[in-house]
């Protein structure tokens, strides 16, 4: 194993520089006192567990190389799967799994392996590439493999599940399309009887917009139940309404629920293919966003981009409150809590004043929309949240660390119009 790095941007408990730790030399010392993680500085604790991450990511590349090997050499892919799963004590399916991962990295995604290979990409990370990808041909996928290669490193995993779905809609529209109408067709209600009396009964592969708002309407009628003298917790309570609804259909009022997706106009109106999005999950395909914006009970609203940056910059509107303009924008800026990596939706979320140290800082800069467990981070006092400028947020944690979130553009920057813009700047 090699050195850590040394934690750079995060402070120890006396406001000092942590010193560089190294971790074979823990691994040693581990060996015979576990006190000694209680004499590390927080700073270091937080670096040596990030460095720990990059080295299993290595030994998990290490481990996949193998495994395409063996693949390479034995014929009977399920046999090879059976023996893995006895050698590793895991069990058939998922050594079958890390076969086929390790097949994908080696024979068409060689980009996302050297990232594992330099302990930049760990294995159930690399998992949601070839998982994402296994529907496209050899080409295809390469071409992902190249847009994603940078663009994974400081990804977690449901960001780089949305990345890879992006992509390959973006690489090969007509496949996805096809794959839309084969998953739909492979839709079914599955019942698993577990043990000590209770079942899990899920509806897979349900057509998204259905599905999330069918949540949508148990969620809120589960949150209208949630009152003073109610002691069931919102997930029982969710369960609780969902049955009632299959059952009886007295779960609540009916209410139209409301899903939240971005199409550009081109697409909408059939001049290309590129991928859209709904809040809370993602990118999907343009035949799926057609269908979905050509619905009966669909209502569009024209929301306005900046060409060079993809940012929002203005929502239409009829007769709303100013602070309710206020509320529409920010929640059609963001889209997602703002929390890096929560895929929350916006109109699920809280809307909050933020900190600014902008001094042009309008009432939508400095309001962001965070769920309910990063507005309680957000106000923790060990963690500081300011807002830079255009909704831009920097996040500085208990340990130094400093993350960004930007609100993620509508569509890519234009480079036909941005190169004539800095030419005329130069001029």
């Amino acid at each position: 194993m090699t050195k850590s790095k040394s934690a750079t941007t995060a402070a120890d408990d006396s406001n000092n520089t942590p010193e560089t730790v190294d971790l074979d030399f823990l691994l040693r010392a581990m060996q015979a006192n576990l006190e000694i993680f209680e004499r590390l500085q927080t700073g270091q604790l937080m670096q040596v567990a990030k460095d720990a991450g990059q080295q299993i990511a290595r030994l998990q590349a290490l481990q996949l190389h193998c495994l395409a090997s063996l693949r390479r050499r034995r014929s009977d892919a399920r046999e090879l799967a059976s023996e893995v799963a006895l050698t590793l004590h895991l069990t058939d399916n998922r050594a079958g799994a890390m076969i086929s991962a390790a097949e994908a990295l080696a024979n068409r995604l060689p980009r996302t392996f050297r990232l594992m290979d330099s302990g930049f990409v760990d294995l159930y990370r690399a998992m949601k590439v070839t998982e994402g990808t296994v529907w496209l041909s050899d080409h295809h996928a390469r071409i992902v493999d190249t847009m994603l290669e940078d663009r994974l490193s400081d990804k977690n995993p449901t960001q780089i599940r949305k990345a890879t779905a992006y992509a390959a809609m973006k690489t090969d529209p007509e496949g996805a399309a096809n794959r839309v109408t084969q998953r739909r067709a492979e839709r079914r209600t599955a019942l698993h009887h577990q043990s000590e009396g209770i079942s899990q009964l899920s509806i897979d592969n349900a057509p998204t917009e259905k599905a999330t708002a069918a949540y949508l309407r148990i969620d809120k009628i589960a949150r209208a139940l949630k009152t003073g003298d109610e002691n069931r917790t919102l997930d029982q309570l969710r369960a609780d309404v969902a049955l009632d609804l299959l059952l009886t259909d007295k779960g609540g009022v009916a209410e139209q629920a409301e899903v939240y997706l971005y199409v550009d106009l081109q697409t909408y109106l059939g001049l290309n293919d590129d991928p859209a999005e709904m809040a809370g999950h993602g990118h999907v395909s343009a035949e799926v966003a057609r269908h979905i914006a050509t619905g009966p009970d669909t209502t569009l609203r024209r929301i306005i981009t900046d060409p060079l940056t993809g940012q929002v910059i203005e929502v239409g509107k009829f007769r709303y409150r100013p602070s309710i303009d206020v509320e529409e924008f920010v929640r059609a800026r963001d889209r997602e809590c703002r929390q890096p990596g929560c895929p929350r939706p916006a109109h699920n979320c809280l809307i909050e004043p933020t900190p600014t140290k902008a001094d042009s800082a309008t009432d939508a800069d400095e309001t962001l929309s965070y769920c309910i467990r990063h507005r309680r981070l957000k106000n923790r006092a060990d963690w500081k949240y300011q807002v830079i400028d255009d909704g831009k947020l920097v996040i500085t944690t208990p340990t130094g660390q400093k993350v960004e979130s930007i609100p993620p553009p509508l569509h890519e920057p234009d480079q036909q119009v941005k190169q004539p813009m800095e030419t005329r700047k130069g001029a």
